[in-house]
């Protein structure tokens, strides 16, 4: 059976978006094993506590990450 885990800050994805991630991973399976993968493929979107994850031995928080990120266009 295909098995995606995906780890993500949590309150970071809409439901929208999960669904996203679901159709799209299951599609990729697909694409690569064929139809027969559709029916047994699951995806798990597991949402991290703020604080509870970490790069290069820091512990990052949401707001690290935000204040990290490049502006988007529009944004003021």
């Amino acid at each position: 059976m295909p098995f995606a885990n995906f780890k993500v800050p949590e309150k970071t994805l809409t439901a929208q978006q999960k669904e996203e991630i679901v159709t799209r991973t299951t599609e990729l399976y697909v694409e690569i094993y064929g139809e027969r993968a559709r029916e047994n493929t699951m995806v798990l979107i597991e949402e991290v506590a703020d604080g509870g994850w970490g790069i290069g031995g820091n512990v990052l928080t949401l707001a690290m990450l935000e204040e990290a990120a490049p502006s988007e266009p529009g944004d003021a």
